[in-house]
């Protein structure tokens, strides 16, 4: 991991702690956010650490698993981290579904968390 720049190492250190917080213990979370944070989920809107974890954690599976297929990062002018994930989830005994997240991380205090985040199933109607 040495060669890529900084901002691809802390986005894929991210995105791999979130997913394994996520699938082990998702009420886990709240240490990612801020109060300020926002979450956009499924075109729900959801604002602060309480109601992100609150909406996180109420999903209605029990058991959930996450496979990445991409993610890529982007530093941005402001000093943050932009990172998409594409990938695979598998909740319960449902089938096999698609998803696209996409993370803003910023560096608050000496600790990266996320400050904003949009999920999406990869669904076609």
């Amino acid at each position: 991991m040495g060669d890529k720049p900084i901002w691809e190492q802390i986005g894929s250190s991210f995105v791999q702690h979130y997913y394994q917080l996520f699938d082990a213990d998702r009420t886990q979370l709240g240490a990612i956010y801020i109060d300020a944070s926002c979450l956009t989920w499924e075109g729900q809107q959801f604002q602060g650490k309480a109601a992100i974890v609150e909406k996180l954690s109420s999903l209605p599976f029990q058991k959930i698993q996450h496979s990445i297929t991409a993610q890529d990062h982007q530093p941005t002018p402001d000093s943050c981290i932009l990172s998409m994930v594409v990938g695979q989830l598998k909740a319960d005994d449902d089938q096999v579904l698609g998803f696209q997240q996409t993370f803003l991380l910023k560096s608050i205090q000496g600790a990266w968390v996320c400050t904003n985040e949009v999920f999406r199933l990869a669904l076609h109607n």
